[in-house]
């Protein structure tokens, strides 16, 4: 048997009775057209997921007899990437990367050198990209979303445990190693847009805090250097 199809129920709707409806119904009656006593996975992004039998559906409804409920908690370790916007068509690739590799938090901020304007709330796109990211890789708990106003100065206030600043001054000597990624608590990992950090914001969060680390001698595009933090961070708990 293979692995079942899985879904997306809201938080909210991950409760008896439950059910899918709208776009997840549709898929499910009308693209894959499941049949009444299959079974397919649910999750709903915050740790909580089973298996179920389909009992019934419809274009717009799917109900579901849970055969198995479990729940993920939340890990100790947590790895935070905070991305200066950009305008990149590379977004959801990176989106879909922190899933696969269990990135607990995505936080975007406007840097001097964004290109475009970060928008007031996270867009519907950037979940949907999300969700189809731990459709495929079978994680139950999603990462979180955030836009931080008040560029490098406010993110710089935001709460963590330790920060460390991806920076690519040549003077930077000390790199980034899975170590730096292990201890329990929030991680927040800063890396610069497109265009790279301006001096005054590297010193904001140097002055924050945040430990300026390197990950080479490459100059790495925003969401390769943030892959590449990822794997640092899934190293850590190997």
């Amino acid at each position: 048997m293979g692995r079942p199809d899985a879904f997306f129920l809201p938080p909210e709707a991950f409760a008896p009775p439950f059910a899918l409806t709208g776009g997840e119904a549709n898929h499910c009656a009308k693209v894959l057209r499941k049949r009444p006593g299959e079974v397919v996975r649910a999750f709903d992004g915050q740790g909580r997921d089973g298996l179920f039998t389909i009992t019934a559906l419809s274009r717009s409804r799917v109900d579901l007899e849970p055969i198995s409920l479990d729940a993920t908690p939340l890990p100790a370790r947590r790895l935070h990437l905070a991305a200066g916007f950009s305008r990149s068509a590379r977004r959801d690739f990176f989106l879909e990367k922190a899933v696969e590799l269990g990135a607990a938090g995505i936080l975007f901020w406007q840097a001097e050198h964004s290109q475009g304007t970060m928008p007031d709330a996270p867009k519907e796109a950037w979940t949907a990209t999300l969700i189809a990211a731990a459709k495929q890789c079978g994680a139950a708990r999603l990462p979180t979303i955030s836009l931080v106003p008040g560029g490098a100065a406010g993110l710089a206030a935001t709460a963590h445990d330790r920060g460390f600043l991806l920076w690519e001054d040549p003077a930077v000597g000390r790199a980034l190693t899975p170590a730096d990624l292990a201890e329990p608590g929030d991680t927040v990992c800063v890396i610069g847009p497109e265009g790279g950090l301006t001096d005054t914001e590297a010193r904001l969060f140097t002055d924050a805090g945040f430990a300026p680390v390197t990950l080479g001698s490459r100059v790495l595009r925003w969401e390769t250097a943030a892959l590449a933090v990822l794997v640092l961070g899934l190293a850590a708990d190997c």
